[in-house]
């Protein structure tokens, strides 16, 4: 028998546990993931293509030590139970209007924002419309300028300028899983590093009936982000939010001028690069996440 003196446990272990929730929302059941005390500061995660909430696991649980965090699955992502395409207008502004209404649901009345990718022009919708509520920006590859667009975007800019049956057929291999993975390694110098998890996983998701068509639609309504990004700028230079841009410089979509650019509007921001690609915090979180608790502490823990 061993004896009970023999071995020294911690004080205290300090557990976040992570709660899987459903929330309505109009005809679309919002899936999210929620952790922290409910009377902490808010931080809402939103994550981009080709992801979900599941791309926040590891920082979920390190910022619930001091924030109440929040990371929803936006519509035709993750577990959100998503209307079909005639019932539900696949474009950016109604998936703002869905989060929008969301936060409102769960009475969030302000929050920092944590966006990635697609996450990124939903958030700055969300600061547009109510710049009152954001109390601080993280942006993992989040991009807000047109500079930051890289060559990666020259078919789907095809599309935007002349949207035909056949410039759609041309980015038919986009919402596929081999294109998922690959968007995953790319630029990443240890794939290995890389878990399967996350690529499988979102590879499953976009096989599902009619989701390829809806990333499709969400493709080509992308122009009217990049239509925006004036109002964004707008809003960056008027409100001066605090910002940290923590951007994985091998991005083959959104490249590092993206994430200079922003020192234009914002002189204070913080702006850091990491050698990784698209997805920095499957292979930089341990660097990454610090990053972004030590940023929240100061501007709003």
């Amino acid at each position: 028998m061993m004896d009970s003196t023999s071995c020294t446990m911690p004080d205290q272990i300090t557990l976040n546990p992570v709660h899987y929730r459903f929330e309505q929302v109009d005809n679309v059941e919002v899936f999210y993931r929620e952790a922290g005390d409910p009377d902490a500061p808010v931080v809402l995660l939103l994550h981009g293509f080709a992801a979900s909430s599941f791309m926040f696991r590891d920082l979920i649980p390190m910022l619930a030590e001091r924030y109440r965090v929040i990371a929803p699955d936006l519509p035709a992502f993750g577990f959100t139970h998503s209307p079909s395409r005639s019932d539900y207008t696949y474009t950016f502004e109604r998936l703002t209007r869905t989060i929008e209404r969301f936060t409102e649901q769960l009475r969030l009345s302000e929050y920092a924002l944590v966006v990635h990718d697609y996450g990124a022009p939903v958030g700055w919708r969300l600061a547009l419309n109510h710049p009152e509520r954001i109390t601080a920006l993280v942006s993992q590859n989040g991009n807000a300028y047109e500079e930051g667009l890289g060559d990666s975007w020259q078919p789907i800019q095809r599309y935007w300028k002349n949207p035909t049956p056949e410039n759609r057929e041309a980015l038919r291999d986009f919402p596929t899983p081999e294109s998922i993975k690959w968007q995953y390694l790319e630029g990443v110098s240890t794939p290995e590093a890389v878990s399967p998890d996350s690529y499988t996983l979102e590879g499953l998701q976009i096989q599902r009936p009619g989701n390829a068509e809806i990333q499709l639609d969400l493709v080509l309504d992308y122009a009217n982000n990049v239509a925006l990004y004036p109002e964004f700028q707008a809003y960056f230079r008027r409100h001066q939010p605090p910002l940290l841009a923590v951007w994985g410089e091998h991005d083959p979509f959104f490249i590092p001028p993206g994430a200079q650019a922003w020192t234009r509007d914002l002189p204070n921001a913080d702006i850091r690069f990491f050698d990784t690609g698209h997805f920095a915090l499957e292979t930089h979180g341990a660097e990454i996440i610090p990053t972004i608790r030590t940023f929240l502490d100061t501007h709003i823990g």
